[in-house]
């Protein structure tokens, strides 16, 4: 097994603090690179959005790209985002005290998840299951979703839990995440590609990524996952072993420049202080 990828943070020329970063990158099924252990179990959190929006995708065909990319995003709340949650919410029907995602700053459409649960109204309006505890395990919405993860992954056994949003998330091998992953396509993937802004936002890494790499998916998860997929079937996702973001960007800098491909977009990342001065770096060593 390849060492993980080992992310520092420098403090001046001294190493302040490591991270272990693991990595795996697919081809038909198949391990093409790896670094760090490729069983890791870890859960999907957000990066299963665009798997969680391909049962929407075949239900409703009244939805555009924008509508597809709001409910495969974790969105910032700008004014754009917030505007393609409330045109998916409207098309649902639906209304913002239907979600159930919680709120955030006294807003549930300021909550990142909004666009995968105004999705997930949409869809259940479509097959006429109810709407209220849609977010719950047992309820049709998740049994779809979990279904869908199982097709893509090819997992026997998925663990699952509750995500931060309040609806169930999956723990997978980390291979299995990737293939998993490879298998967004269709119109959801298509809207990825066309709205990458709207997948996050400035400086995340799954938006960057998206720009850098034209016909390639991304998607970002809590706890610093990461995947992606190139249209021409390679897929990866990487996994900081202690949930700390930081390392994710300089990581996955390193992990495209071994498999080949121009990471520099992804280098090392400057350490700041309270005076907007540059006092070190995050880097992958």
């Amino acid at each position: 097994m390849a060492e993980p990828i080992r992310v520092t943070v420098l403090r001046g020329d001294t190493v302040e603090s490591a991270h272990r970063v693991h990595a795996v990158a697919v081809r038909d099924g198949q391990i093409v690179a790896s670094a760090g252990d490729p069983d890791l179990v870890t859960f999907m959190r957000s990066a299963a959005k665009p798997i969680q929006a391909l049962p929407l995708a075949r239900a409703r065909e009244d939805l555009d790209d924008r509508d597809l990319a709001i409910a495969s995003a974790s969105h910032l709340a700008d004014d754009g985002q917030l505007g393609a949650v409330r045109a998916l919410l409207a098309k649902a029907p639906a209304t913002e005290d239907d979600l159930e995602c919680g709120p955030f700053e006294e807003s549930k459409l300021k909550h990142n998840c909004s666009g995968k649960h105004a999705g997930m109204l949409a869809l259940c309006r479509a097959e006429g299951w109810p709407t209220e505890g849609y977010r719950l395990p047992e309820h049709p919405c998740q049994q779809a979703a979990l279904e869908e993860v199982g097709r893509l992954s090819g997992a026997d056994e998925i663990a699952t839990a509750v995500d931060g949003c309040g609806v169930v998330t999956f723990a997978l091998p980390l291979t299995k995440i990737a293939i998993a992953f490879g298998g967004v396509d269709g119109r959801v993937a298509d809207a990825m590609r066309a709205h990458p802004e709207l997948i996050r936002g400035p400086r995340a890494a799954d938006t960057n990524l998206m720009q850098a790499f034209p016909g390639w998916i991304a998607k970002g998860g809590a706890e610093a996952l990461l995947c992606a997929a190139s249209p021409d079937g390679l897929s990866l996702a990487l996994k900081v072993e202690d949930g700390t973001q930081r390392a994710l960007r300089p990581a996955l800098g390193s992990f495209l420049t071994e498999l080949g491909l121009d990471g520099s977009a992804f280098g090392p990342t400057p350490v700041g202080n309270s005076r907007n001065e540059v006092v070190g770096e995050v880097r992958a060593s």
